[in-house]
């Protein structure tokens, strides 16, 4: 493609496909929401039902103080 300076672009031959949805869910999997659109990580730890620790996570760490093993 040419310019008005008469310079030339490279045509973008790459198609773009992201799917924002599920971009987002996988964003937010390790956090909750505290309102405002802020968000805090929670504990990584699930239990035999595959339910997620909502606990707060020692800071610098991925689990809380009680699945901090």
């Amino acid at each position: 493609m040419k310019t008005r300076s008469g310079t030339r672009y490279l045509e973008e031959k790459y198609q773009i496909n992201i799917d924002f949805d599920a971009a987002s869910n996988a964003w937010k999997a390790n956090k909750k929401s505290t309102g405002d659109g802020c968000y805090k990580y929670i504990c990584e730890h699930r239990n035999k039902n595959n339910k997620k620790c909502r606990r707060n996570p020692i800071p610098g760490k991925s689990f809380c103080s009680q699945h901090n093993i």
